[in-house]
């Protein structure tokens, strides 16, 4: 589970076994947990984040883009 952005206390990462899916990224903060698909950035999934988080996290997103596509493919070609 590489970690590739930590902004507040959201953790950024990939599962390592999930390059049969398009480009996403999951967001943990405590047992909290969301997936995002990266291109197009849109919500994938979401366990306890609530609506007002989920916005920031898509901000960060689309923030870190371009950075978080070039990290996918790095780690899961």
């Amino acid at each position: 589970m590489p970690t590739v952005l930590r902004i507040g206390r959201y953790r950024f990462l990939f599962f390592s076994n999930e390059n049969n899916e398009p480009p996403h990224i999951h967001v943990k903060a405590e047992s909290d947990q969301t997936k995002f698909w990266l291109d197009p950035v849109r919500l994938a999934a979401n366990y306890g984040f609530k609506a007002h988080e989920l916005n920031e996290i898509e901000r960060v997103i689309r923030e870190h883009q371009t950075e978080l596509l070039e990290a996918w493919h790095e780690h899961l070609g």
